[in-house]
């Protein structure tokens, strides 16, 4: 992982936005008929429609989150989920911390 990356995909609000639902999925988003909210993360249908974006600005969001490595994309027939890749989360917040 790219500190570069993950700082520029963290310069925008709505992506900030989207991991801070990601934490707790099931308390920002409705069931979905595929996929666990926890286990196989939110489909971006519910994430653009929460955030009120359109589906391709949405995958460009989600583009910049996950080749930081931030999100971690699981496609359930059609359709992509997203979740918070925490282990590159705690790295990162890590590798912040030693700089400073």
């Amino acid at each position: 992982m790219l500190i570069v990356d993950a700082l520029k995909a963290l310069g925008n609000d709505r992506r900030l936005q989207i991991l801070e639902w990601l934490k707790a999925p099931r308390a920002h988003f409705r069931e979905q008929v595929d996929g666990d909210l926890v286990d196989d993360g939110v489909c971006g249908l519910l994430i653009a429609e929460k955030l009120g974006v359109s589906q391709p600005t949405l995958s460009e969001h989600m583009r910049i989150l996950v080749q930081a490595e931030l999100v971690i994309p699981k496609r359930i027939k059609q359709w992509t989920f997203y979740r918070r890749n925490e282990a590159r989360i705690s790295v990162l917040k890590a590798r912040i911390a030693a700089d400073v």
